[in-house]
């Protein structure tokens, strides 16, 4: 429909703009009309009186009779020097239902009786005192009846709606045409760019070119080329991140099996007696499962496979136990074995996935016992947990070295965050997810060279 367009709606918003302007001018006008033409009927009247008395009043019926008609009038009364005579008269049809004085009288009172003399009833006498040329010394009262200037009131309005009718569409069109042109052809423009672009986002060609003369739409065009022009680099980006990855799944995939039948060999070879393989079999184990966990994460990342949270109520103690267990044996062998604190009350119970919290605080505390173990120096790591209004609050503090500031910057980025040499970041990626996933949140909240510490929060019901 036309009027639900732009160009539609504002060509009826200028027809309904120009029009009310039109009608409230409408009233003054009116009002100066009728004192116009009040006006008129006094200065025949006067003239009438003139010849009149210029005559010595030897005028007969007739010729009275016909000046009376002239001036519109059904009697002249004549005021000098505080005398009132009635000079001229004719029989009045009915009694005067109302006085007007045209001398100086306030416009309120001319908008009023304006409007009113546009619905007075047929027969309606009313008497007007003015006087039109003051020069003469007179003061006039004729009496006279409202049709004809009710009529003539009512043919001047119609002019006026017409006239104003007529104005009103041509001003309409011709801003019709000039928004047309200046405003709506421009945003068309946009508007079909960023259809043509959204057909083939990563072809650059059908990014907008700046080129509107109006201020806000040459900044509107320009906005959407610097959001095409990085939305098209994203994509590329991403295209060739896609691809890497594709080549990185296929890559983990088929390493992972190799580091398998190493594992399986290098398990044998933990039996020999040779104290020098006996010392090497701990540690190659070591690398070979790092590098089949790593293998798993990258493939495990690829696939996003990672299913919603399957909800229990459980006590988060005997889970974060269980998982300091297992990293105080992976540990072992450190120099300086990392010192695990568990403050979490024995009350505390969470309403979460089990299996993916314990992946979440496994890799926050792996991290930051290989963090501290790569220092060589003695260190600790503490799991405490409080349960609060509206939410449960997990902290993992450490004492290592602190992110390096690349980490710091890149820190939940996939293949861009990872802290220590070889690692990949993803570790925190898809524990951020996870944390995600039951509407909480993972944040870093201090590091440095006292140690980092992590927070979870999570809502009360998972």
């Amino acid at each position: 429909m036309f009027f639900r367009t732009l160009s539609g709606r504002f060509l009826l918003l200028t027809l309904v703009f120009v029009l009310l302007a039109e009608v409230l001018v409408l009233a003054p006008s009116i009002a100066r009309f009728r004192e116009e033409y009040l006006l008129t009927r006094l200065e025949r009247a006067q003239i009438a009186s003139l010849a009149l008395l210029a005559s010595d009043g030897t005028i007969g019926d007739k010729l009275a009779e016909e000046l009376l008609l002239t001036a519109g009038v059904f009697n002249v009364v004549l005021r000098r020097d505080a005398i009132r005579e009635l000079v001229l008269a004719s029989p009045v049809p009915g009694p005067i239902s109302a006085t007007y004085d045209l001398r100086a009288p306030p416009t309120v009172e001319l908008l009023r009786d304006g409007l009113a003399a546009m619905f007075t009833e047929d027969g309606t006498v009313i008497r007007v005192i003015g006087d039109p040329v003051q020069e003469a010394g007179l003061l006039l009262e004729v009496t006279m009846a409202t049709e004809p200037l009710r009529d003539s009131l009512w043919a001047y309005a119609l002019r006026i709606l017409w006239l104003s009718l007529l104005i009103s569409m041509a001003t309409a069109m011709l801003l019709f045409l000039a928004v047309q042109r200046l405003i709506v052809s421009p945003i068309r423009r946009v508007i079909d760019s960023m259809a043509a672009y959204a057909k083939a986002p990563e072809d650059a060609r059908r990014i907008i070119a700046p080129d509107s003369r109006v201020t806000e739409l040459r900044e509107a065009e320009e906005a959407l080329q610097h959001m095409q022009e990085d939305l098209t680099q994203a994509l590329r980006q991403k295209e060739r991140l896609a691809q890497l990855g594709g080549a990185v799944a296929r890559i983990s995939h088929d390493l992972r099996n190799i580091l398998s039948t190493a594992t399986l060999v290098a398990d044998r070879i933990e039996n020999s007696k040779d104290p020098a393989v006996i010392r090497a079999a701990p540690k190659l184990l070591n690398s070979l499962s790092r590098a089949v966990n790593l293998c798993e994460s990258t493939l495990a990342f690829g696939k996003a496979e990672d299913p919603p949270p399957k909800l229990s109520q459980f006590a988060l103690r005997t889970l974060v136990e269980d998982m300091v267990e297992g990293e105080q044996i992976a540990g072992r062998n450190a120099a300086h074995p990392v010192e695990f604190l568990v403050d979490v009350p024995p009350t505390l119970m969470l309403r979460a996935d089990p299996e993916q919290l314990f992946r979440v605080l496994s890799n926050l505390v792996r991290n930051a016992r290989q963090a501290i173990e790569a220092t060589g120096a003695a260190g600790s790591i503490e799991i405490c947990a409080r349960d609060g209004d509206e939410g449960s609050v997990i902290r993992v503090i450490d004492t290592g070295p602190g992110l390096p500031k690349r980490a710091r910057d890149n820190l939940f980025a996939a293949f861009q965050g990872g802290a220590r040499k070889g690692g990949t970041g993803l570790g925190l990626v898809i524990a951020a997810e996870l944390v995600r996933g039951h509407g909480g949140t993972l944040d870093l909240v201090r590091t440095g060279d006292e140690g980092t510490e992590f927070g979870i929060w999570l809502p009360h019901g998972g």
